[in-house]
């Protein structure tokens, strides 16, 4: 492989890697957030998004893989910058500020991407970031509309 290859390589290497630590900070703030949600739908959507967002994290170690590199175990920043927030609305939309973030790096990656199968995942992994920002939008407008609610 050629240093500029070689180089192409890394870099997409350290941005994988950048995103499998985010997505796994939004895996456990969702865990940890939807076990303290009393609202059943609420509640489903949140244990919905912390599925995709483990899913993401599974699709971000093949990817890492599959380039013959080794997947990082830390986990990005954001868990304990989301966690310090008290008000469940106020984390929700803190958490869809890390999703928009993921959709717009995942947003400006596929272009680039010549591997087929890596770029349908990713692909994947976008839509369910925005499908997903789309849901806890509407829930925060419906919840933020609702008098006395908790």
């Amino acid at each position: 492989m050629d240093e500029s290859a070689d180089a192409q390589r890394d870099a997409l290497v350290a941005l994988l890697n950048e995103l499998l630590e985010a997505e796994r900070a939004g895996a456990r703030v969702a865990s940890e957030t939807a076990a303290e949600i009393d609202d059943p739908e609420l509640h489903r959507l949140v244990a919905g998004i912390r599925q995709d967002e483990a899913h993401g994290c599974a699709v971000l170690v093949d990817a890492i893989r599959s380039l013959d590199a080794t997947p990082t175990h830390a986990t990005g920043a954001f868990y304990e910058q989301a966690m310090a927030i008290d008000g469940l609305a106020e984390r929700l939309a803190f958490l869809n500020r890390g999703q928009r973030w993921v959709v717009r790096k995942l947003q400006a990656l596929l272009p680039t991407l010549v591997q087929p199968d890596m770029h349908h995942a990713l692909t994947q992994m976008l839509v369910s970031h925005e499908k997903n920002i789309g849901s806890v939008d509407v829930q925060l407008r419906i919840k933020g509309s609702e008098t006395g609610a908790a």
